[in-house]
C-alpha cells in the first residue's frame, strides 16, 4: 500500500496561504541551516555604510520573499509530481535565505522593505501561470530567475565595504545555493529562455531593486 498522500486543491490553497504569512511576518521564517555569520563579529561603520549595506540586504530579502512567493506558485500548478517536489525543496532552502537576511537587516537596526507583500503576489501569480503553462516553462522560469539572482548577488558584493564579513559570508553562501538551484532547474528539463525574455526580467528586477533600497 502506498504511503503518499494526495493533497487536495483545498489543502494545497490552505498550505499556500500559511507560507505566505510566515514569509511576510516578521520573524516568523525560521532556517533550517544556520546563518553563515553567527559566528562572525560585527565592525564599526559610519552611518552612511550601515544604511548603504541595510538597503541591500533589504533587496535581497525582498528577493528572497519573491523566490518564496515563486517556488509556491509553481509548485501549486505544476503537473507532474516530482517536478512539485523539487520546487517545495528549492522553496525550504529559500526560506534560509529568507531568515539570514531577515537577521542581518536586524543587526544594521533596519527592516525589510514594505513593499513585500506586493510583490510576494505578483511573483506568486507569475509563478502559477508558468506552471500552468508547462512544467518545462516552469523550470526554466526558476533557472533564469536564479542566474539574475546570482548577478545581483555579484553586484552587492562587489558594494560591500571589505570589513563587513557577516554580510559578505551570508551573500557568498546564497550565490552558491542560488547557481545549484539554477543547475538543478535546467538539468531536470527546465528551457533556456531567449534573450529578449531574459532582457524584460532584468528590467522588472531593475524596477524592484529601485523601490526596495530604501522602502
Amino acid at each position: 500500500m502506498s504511503s503518499t498522500r494526495h493533497y487536495s486543491l483545498l489543502d494545497r490553497l490552505l498550505t499556500q496561504a500559511d507560507q505566505s504569512l510566515r514569509t511576510l511576518t516578521p520573524g516568523a521564517a525560521q532556517a533550517h541551516r544556520p546563518s553563515p555569520a553567527q559566528h562572525l563579529a560585527n565592525v564599526p561603520m559610519t552611518d552612511d555604510e550601515r544604511q548603504h549595506i541595510a538597503g541591500l540586504m533589504r533587496i535581497n530579502h525582498t528577493g528572497e520573499v519573491c523566490a518564496q512567493a515563486l517556488y509556491q506558485g509553481q509548485a501549486m500548478t505544476a503537473k507532474l509530481p516530482d517536478v512539485r517536489s523539487k520546487m517545495e525543496h528549492a522553496a525550504k532552502e529559500e526560506i534560509d535565505h529568507l531568515a539570514w537576511c531577515e537577521q542581518r537587516l536586524t543587526e544594521l537596526n533596519s527592516q525589510p522593505s514594505v513593499l513585500n507583500p506586493l510583490f510576494y503576489g505578483l511573483s506568486f501569480g507569475i509563478g502559477a501561470v508558468a506552471g500552468l503553462i508547462s512544467d518545462r516553462v516552469s523550470l526554466g522560469f526558476v533557472a533564469a530567475t536564479e542566474q539574475l539572482v546570482e548577478r545581483h548577488l555579484d553586484d552587492h558584493l562587489q558594494q560591500l565595504p571589505d570589513e563587513d564579513i557577516k554580510s559578505r559570508a551570508i551573500l557568498e553562501q546564497m550565490r552558491l545555493d542560488e547557481i545549484e538551484h539554477g543547475c538543478q532547474a535546467l538539468e531536470a528539463g527546465g528551457m533556456d529562455f531567449p534573450e529578449p525574455i531574459k532582457a524584460a526580467m532584468v528590467l522588472l528586477s531593475k524596477a524592484m531593486t529601485s523601490a526596495t533600497y530604501k522602502i
